[in-house]
Parts: structure tokens; C-alpha cells; sequence
């Protein structure tokens, strides 16, 4: 069945803050490998040596070639139309924030001004020792690893969220803040089973806002979805922004021939006073 698009705008329309929450399945329509499900990532190597801390302690080195891998992998993608159409739509409501789980930083290429990175960037660092604040890094290659940190000596490390670890509290504090006032969400391309990030979408909805689903196949989410548009996100997407700017234009449109007719109105009454 077609995406239902004109449903989907009719809860966006008179939106005044929109939050686009976004998922693996966002950037696999740009090459990015997914995680979970059938051919993702954690089919083909171990989570406990690449993702977690203990991992990264006991072989840092390892943890270190691996990110430069990815990295390299992702340098080479292009945000998909979907991304495009996503910081396009700053255009049309006075309000958009994106909330990610990704950690590419495909949403900044593609655009978006405001972005939460619930699970960091790996394209940032910091240092494990002081625990500072993550810096942007953006080599592919490293002339050797691990890396150090150029003022204590200490291990580097990705400014990713690993198994195990805490979402930094900032980043929660502004999810949390901003998924309760917003007064729709977007939902696109998550499977909505990894918590804490997977429960912002139901903070919405318990506050009022619509929830548009845009995912290849039913989530979790589907249920409490006022509406689930299904197919890839970097089709969906553009589709929903052309719907979009259709029916605000129209709106532009009946608003001026309104103030028109409102304007001739009252010079009528004026000229029979």
C-alpha cells in the first residue's frame, strides 16, 4: 500500500516544533551498514572487543584500527535525499531539531543545524584520562595507533556512547527537553528496542505531539504511531517534503486571496459610510 502522505501532512502542517528522530535505518539507505538484523555488523564481529570499554582497555590498538576503518567506510558516502529533504525542512516549520542514534554525522553534511548525538560522533575523540571535552578529528588514517593525547599522554578514545556506558547527560537533559515540547515527531528508519534513546518517542506522544513513523518494514513504534509511512527513507522522505511545500503553498495562497477579499470588503463598507 502507498504511502499515505496526505495524512502524514495533515499532522505536520500547522507543526511549530517538529523533532526528526532517526535511526540505523536512516543511514542505510547511504551505504552505512546496520548494526543489528540480518547482515549487520554484529553478525560479523564481536561487539565485546570493538564496542565496549573493557574491550577497548584490554586492546586499544584493535578498538583504534577498527574505528579507522569505519571511518574510512563512511568518508566515502553521500547524504541520500532523505538527509536533504530533513534540513530542508527548517525551511517550512520555525522549529526542527534532529535527534540521532547515529553516529556518522551524516544530518551535519546534509545541512541540519541542530543535531543531538545520543551515541557521540565518530568523526570526535577525547581523552580517556581527563575525560574533557570530545574535539573533532576528521583523519580516516593514523600513523599509528592507539592515539594519545598530545597534553597528558594519556589513551584516546572515540567519542562514542559503547555497550555498557551511559548517554551523556547533557545530551539526554536537551532530548528529553525537546522530545516533550515538540509537536510532532518523526520517527524514521529505528527498530526501537535500544533504550534510553529508543523511549523519546514515546515521550512525545505522551505529551502531545503527533508521531509519523517512516520505516521499511513495522516497529515496535507502529502501534502508538498516529501514522506509519512505509518504504525507504531516502523515497519517503523527499515525497513528504514535496507534499509538504504543496499544501503550505496553497495555504500562502488562500491566505492572500483571503486578505484580498477581506481588504475589498472593507473598503465597500467604507465607501457606503
Amino acid at each position: 500500500m502507498a504511502p499515505d502522505y496526505e495524512k502524514a501532512v495533515d499532522l505536520l502542517v500547522d507543526a511549530v516544533k517538529v523533532v526528526l528522530f532517526t535511526g540505523a535505518g536512516m543511514s542505510k539507505d547511504s551505504g552505512v551498514d546496520t548494526f543489528r538484523g540480518p547482515g549487520g555488523i554484529w553478525e560479523r564481529f564481536s561487539a565485546a572487543d570493538l564496542v565496549t570499554y573493557e574491550g577497548f582497555i584490554r586492546d586499544p590498538a584493535k578498538v583504534w584500527k577498527w574505528n579507522e576503518h569505519r571511518r574510512q567506510q563512511v568518508a566515502g558516502l553521500t547524504p541520500h535525499q532523505g538527509y536533504l529533504a530533513l534540513a530542508e525542512m527548517e525551511d517550512l516549520f520555525p522549529e526542527v531539531v534532529v535527534i540521532t542514534q547515529n553516529i556518522d554525522g551524516l544530518h551535519a553534511r546534509s545541512g541540519a543545524s541542530r543535531v543531538v548525538e545520543l551515541h557521540g560522533n565518530i568523526w570526535k575523540v577525547r581523552c580517556d584520562a581527563e575525560n574533557n571535552k570530545p574535539w573533532l578529528d576528521e583523519r580516516t588514517e593514523f600513523p599509528e595507533v592507539p592515539l594519545h593525547c598530545e597534553n597528558c599522554g594519556g589513551l584516546l578514545r572515540p567519542h562514542i556512547v559503547w555497550f555498557g556506558e551511559p548517554l551523556d547527560p547533557m545530551d539526554t537533559l536537551v532530548a528529553q527537553a525537546e522530545s516533550s515540547s515538540c509537536d510532532a515527531m518523526l520517527v524514521i528508519g529505528t527498530s526501537a528496542v535500544v533504550y534510553p534513546a529508543a523511549g523519546y518517542p514515546m515521550v512525545a506522544k505522551q505529551n502531545g505531539a503527533a508521531m509519523i513513523e517512516v520505516n521499511i518494514e513495522p516497529t515496535p513504534i507502529s502501534e502508538y504511531a498516529d501514522i506509519s509511512l512505509f518504504g525507504k527513507a531516502e523515497e519517503v522522505l523527499p515525497a513528504l517534503l514535496a507534499a509538504l511545500r504543496d499544501r503550505m503553498d496553497k495555504k500562502v495562497d488562500e491566505g492572500e486571496k483571503q486578505e484580498k477579499q477581506d481588504d475589498g470588503e472593507e473598503k465597500e463598507e467604507k465607501q457606503e459610510g
